[in-house]
């Protein structure tokens, strides 16, 4: 019989998991509400597998995997994550993860593909992991993305062709994998030439030199974008971005290129920059000031530059290009309160978290009542009191938390957060009301907190 460790901070989710694997899957489980108390387990248990959720306060699932990694330990893990995490299931990849799952509303099939992984995942610790498992684990990382993906080998041929390729391409998955020698360039080139995918490993002079313009590259993944010919004499504008990925071992196992069509979202200007900048560095852009801020308001600058911050930020996760559209909007229209606030969001997650207090603060100051806001600042505070150790950040997260639930008192993440705050400050009897007032909130579908749609306004 197997051992299974189940960590999420979902009760029920946790019950109805451990009930369908000890009845149908003949396995011994073990239920864990949060990744910290999981670390402790483990000093004293061993487990043939562990699944964990990617959601989670205090120490999500790929920072426990890699805890654990750090550590040593080999043992398999499962990682969930939900619909449009894509950047998460290539992290809990490369950072040893031995599979993801992917949450759905149809929850028997789920759990049923849960206890396969269990025990391929158990069995490829026992006899190692070949090339055919890491490539069957690409075609599944390929297939969980929603926007256009496809995979190529260690020796460049397509093994993988997701349906939003089929769209975008016209070209059927069966006639595309098994190609190689840049084939798969030709739906949108129209003759073979190297993709993203092919330069990953590259100097970025070497992709300059064939016509992409790099926008990020960290941690081995490249986006850029690139000019493609159109219907006709026109031209469009194709976003690529193409990450390696490894096996548990570190193993090269073949590379994932995602591609987009953006022509309409950036427009034709787009085109005419690139050509532009091989010719001149275009001047760094001042600050408008006196009348030229005032036609700009009218205009609608400030909202452009800001939207173009959002999408950078919450789309891309590209943070140094989103703050400073977020400056432009903001020398435009200093009162712009979710300017200040979406800028220190990305400045926070840069580590520069008390230019992020500095900047959510000043969007407090704009909107002192927003639900959002307040909860923001709340978490910067939490994080910088619990990386300093400082009873005082701590204890003026809790305050913060404290107003907004004043405000609205179903919120379920800030009882949470508030719970982790005085627990950090040794208030373990009020953080165990505080924990229990949170999970009664979700598990009877109480929980209420006022926030913006990004994707909507994206």
């Amino acid at each position: 019989m197997l051992s299974v460790l189940i960590i999420d901070d979902e009760e029920e989710v946790l019950s109805v998991t451990r009930l369908f694997l000890e009845r149908f899957g003949d396995m011994k489980v073990h239920t864990s509400l949060s990744a910290k108390e999981s670390l402790t387990v483990l000093n004293d248990q061993t487990f043939d597998a562990i699944i964990v959720d990617y959601d989670m306060p205090e120490i999500n699932g790929i920072e426990f995997l890699k805890i654990l990694r750090s550590k040593g330990d080999a043992t398999p893990v499962i990682i969930f994550t939900g619909v449009g995490r894509e950047h998460a299931a290539i992290e809990a990849l490369n950072n040893g993860a031995n599979f993801y799952l992917k949450k759905g509303e149809d929850i028997q099939p789920q759990l049923r593909e849960m206890v396969h992984m269990i025990r391929r995942a158990v069995e490829g610790k026992i006899v190692g992991r070949g090339i055919g498992t890491s490539q069957k684990i690409l075609n599944d990382a390929v297939h969980f993305f929603s926007e256009p993906a496809f995979a190529i080998d260690r020796d460049g041929a397509v093994i993988a062709w997701n349906n939003g390729m089929v769209t975008l391409s016209g070209v059927a998955a069966a006639d595309m994998v098994g190609k190689k020698d840049h084939e798969y360039a030709i739906p949108f080139f129209g003759r073979k030439v190297p993709l993203l995918v092919d330069m990953v490993f590259e100097d970025p002079k070497v992709i300059t030199k064939n016509n992409y313009s790099v926008i990020a590259r960290e941690e081995g993944a490249i986006t850029a974008w690139t000019k493609a010919p159109g219907t006709g004499s026109s031209e469009r504008v194709l976003w690529m971005k193409a990450t390696p990925l490894y096996d548990g071992r570190g193993i090269f196992v073949g590379i994932i290129g995602a591609v987009r069509d953006i022509t309409h979202t950036v427009g034709t200007d787009l085109l005419l920059r690139q050509e532009s900048d091989a010719a001149e560095k275009p001047e760094k852009p001042r600050a408008p000031s006196g009348q030229g801020k005032m036609f700009d308001r009218l205009l609608g600058k400030s909202k452009s530059h800001y939207q173009e911050g959002l999408r950078l930020y919450y789309r891309e996760g590209k943070f140094e290009d989103a703050i400073a559209a977020f400056d432009r909007a903001l020398a435009i229209d200093p009162s712009h309160a979710f300017a200040w606030h979406d800028r220190g969001v990305c400045l926070r997650a840069l580590e520069r978290n008390e230019e992020a207090l500095e900047s959510i603060t000043k969007a407090l100051e704009l909107a002192p009542a927003d639900e959002e806001i307040l909860y923001t600042c709340g978490v910067t505070l939490q994080k910088m009191g619990i990386l300093s150790n400082d009873d005082k950040i701590l204890s003026a997260a809790a305050e913060t938390y404290n107003k907004l639930l004043e405000k609205n008192p179903s919120n379920a993440d800030a009882w949470n957060n508030m719970a982790v705050c005085v627990q950090e400050m040794g208030r373990d009897d009020l953080s165990r009301q505080y924990f229990e007032r949170a999970r009664d909130l979700k598990r009877y579908n109480k929980d209420r907190s006022r926030k913006r749609n990004l994707d909507t306004m994206v």
